[in-house]
C-alpha cells in the first residue's frame, strides 16, 4: 500500500505520496492532467532548475534572500542538474496554461530537498518555502518561456551537429564520385548528363544552408524575459534582478543571455516560431533528399538501382531476400511528424492573448520533440545507411548512354531542330544517340564521349562544382 502525507494549500488539503519530493500542487496536477503520459523534457527540466539556481544567486542581497537559504536552494539545484531526482518532475506535458504546474513542481522539489538537507521534513516547507524563497521574484509568466528558450539552446548544437554529420557524409560521396557520369532527370524524365558527385554535393550544400538558418536563431533565443515577473511588470523583484539573473544564466549555460523586452517576452513567441520555421525548412529538405535516395536505390532489377543502401534488416515477412530502404523511410516519417509539430507551433504562437501566451507548455514540447526526433533520425540514417552507400557505376553508365536526352548536347553543333530529329530517331529505333551520331558522321564516338563528360561536369556552362 502506498503511504501518503497530507499537505495544505489555498484550496484545502490533498494527499501526496509520502516518498515524493514534490508537493501538493504537483499532486493536484497529476490528478488533473492524466493526458499524454509523457513527462517533461530533460533539457527543459534542467533549464528550469538553472533559472531557480540563478535566481537564488541574484536574490541574495540585503532584505531579500539570506545566504543560508540561498546556499540550500543552490545545493538542491546542483543535485538535480547533476542528474538526481529527474523522476520527481512528473507533470504531464499537456497541463495548466503557461506552465504553472511545472513551475510549482520545480519549486516544491527544490524546497523539499533544501529543507531536508537543513534537518526539516518533506511537506513542511520550513525554513524554505516553494513560493516565498525558491520562486522569489519569479512567476510562471517569465520562468517557463525562459526555460523553453534555454532548453532549445541546449538542443540546437545537437541538431546542427547532426545536420553537418549528414552533409559531410554526402560530401565524402560527392568527392569520391566526382567523375561518375549519370543521367540527370527532370520531371522524372531523362535529362542532360550530370555526375553523381554534383548531385550529392548539392545535397551537402543544401543541408548546410538549412543549418545556417537554424544557427541564426540563437541570438533570439538568448533574450530572456526574466525579471518581468507577472505580466511583465517586474512585481516583487529584487533590485537589479533582470540583469543579475541574466548574468548568472550566462555563467551557467555558456550562452550570451541578454535582457529582452520584459512584456513582449511573455506575449510574443515569434522567436520560437522563427526557430520552428527553420526546423521546418530543414525537414523539408531532408525529406526531399530522402525521397531521392529511395528512388535512386529502387530495384534492384526493375528500378533505377544507381545506388545500393546497406541492408539493416529483412524487408518483407513474405518475400524472401527483399531489402527495403528502411532508414530513409524512417527519416521521411520523422520529417512529416516534424512538419506537424511546426503547424502546431504556428497555431499556438498566434493563440497568445493580451499579456501572456498560455499555450507555452505544449508549444515548447512540440519544439523539443521536433529537434530531438530530427537529430536522432538524421544521425541514425547517416550512420547506418549513408556512410555505407555504394554507387553502382555500371548502372549509371548504362543509363547515361541509353538516354535520348544526350541529343541536347548536339544543339551548338547541328542546331535544335536537327538534334530533335536525332532524339526522335533514337527513341523510335532504340539505338543510342552516340551510335546515331557516329553513323551520320556528325562526330566520332570518342568525341561524343568527351562531350558527354564535359557536359556532366558543367564545364563551360557556369555549372557548380562537385
Amino acid at each position: 500500500m502506498t503511504a501518503y502525507r497530507t499537505e495544505k494549500d489555498s484550496l484545502g488539503t490533498f494527499k501526496v505520496p509520502a516518498d515524493a519530493w514534490y508537493g501538493i500542487q504537483t499532486a493536484r496536477a497529476l490528478d488533473n492532467f492524466p493526458i499524454s503520459g509523457r513527462m517533461p523534457d530533460t533539457d527543459f527540466i534542467r533549464a528550469h532548475v538553472q533559472i531557480k539556481l540563478a535566481a537564488a544567486h541574484a536574490n541574495c542581497q540585503p532584505e531579500w534572500l539570506a545566504a543560508s537559504p540561498r546556499d540550500a536552494i543552490v545545493a538542491a539545484c546542483e543535485r538535480i542538474l547533476a542528474g538526481e531526482f529527474h523522476d520527481q518532475f512528473v507533470v504531464d506535458r499537456f497541463q495548466a496554461g503557461a506552465g504553472t504546474s511545472h513551475n510549482m513542481n520545480s519549486n516544491e522539489v527544490i524546497a523539499n530537498l533544501a529543507n531536508v538537507a537543513l534537518g526539516g521534513e518533506k511537506g513542511q516547507y520550513a525554513p524554505i518555502h516553494p513560493n516565498d524563497h525558491v520562486n522569489m521574484g519569479q512567476s510562471t509568466n517569465d520562468t517557463i518561456p525562459t526555460a523553453i528558450r534555454l532548453a532549445l539552446l541546449a538542443k540546437l548544437p545537437r541538431l546542427l551537429t547532426a545536420t553537418e554529420h549528414m552533409a559531410s557524409a554526402f560530401e565524402v560521396i560527392a568527392v569520391r564520385e566526382r567523375d561518375t557520369v549519370k543521367s540527370g532527370r527532370t520531371h522524372l524524365q531523362d535529362a542532360v548528363p550530370t555526375t553523381l558527385g554534383r548531385e550529392f554535393a548539392a545535397y551537402a550544400w543544401t543541408l548546410r544552408r538549412a543549418a545556417s538558418a537554424l544557427a541564426a536563431t540563437r541570438p533570439l533565443l538568448c533574450e530572456t524575459g526574466l525579471g518581468g515577473s507577472a505580466a511583465g511588470t517586474g512585481l516583487n523583484t529584487s533590485p537589479g534582478y533582470p540583469q543579475r539573473v541574466a548574468t548568472e544564466l550566462s555563467r551557467l549555460t555558456g550562452e550570451a543571455i541578454t535582457v529582452g523586452h520584459l512584456v513582449a517576452q511573455m506575449q510574443s513567441m515569434l522567436d520560437l516560431q522563427t526557430l520552428s520555421s527553420a526546423i521546418r525548412g530543414l525537414a523539408l529538405e531532408v525529406t526531399r533528399i530522402s525521397n531521392d535516395l529511395r528512388l535512386l536505390a529502387s530495384g534492384p532489377r526493375t528500378g533505377l538501382g544507381e545506388i545500393t543502401l546497406p541492408a539493416v534488416q529483412p524487408g518483407s515477412s513474405i518475400m524472401p531476400g527483399k531489402v527495403n530502404p528502411v532508414m530513409f523511410e524512417m527519416l521521411n516519417q520523422v520529417c512529416y511528424q516534424v512538419l506537424g509539430q511546426d503547424a502546431a507551433v504556428g497555431y499556438m504562437t498566434q493563440a497568445g492573448q493580451l499579456e501572456l501566451n498560455v499555450m507555452m507548455p505544449a508549444l515548447g514540447s512540440a519544439l523539443f520533440d521536433a529537434m530531438d526526433w530530427l537529430t536522432n533520425a538524421m544521425n541514425a540514417a547517416t550512420d547506418k545507411n549513408l556512410k555505407g552507400l555504394v554507387v553502382n557505376r555500371a548502372r549509371c553508365d548504362q543509363f547515361i548512354h541509353d538516354s535520348v536526352a544526350l541529343a541536347t548536347l548536339l544543339n551548338p553543333t547541328i542546331g535544335y531542330a536537327r538534334a530533335a530529329e536525332i532524339a526522335k530517331e533514337s527513341e523510335q529505333s532504340g539505338r543510342p544517340v552516340r551510335e546515331i551520331v557516329t553513323a551520320h558522321g556528325i562526330m566520332s564516338a570518342e568525341a561524343f564521349n568527351a562531350l558527354v563528360l564535359q557536359a556532366a561536369h558543367g564545364e563551360g556552362s557556369g555549372g557548380g562544382g562537385g
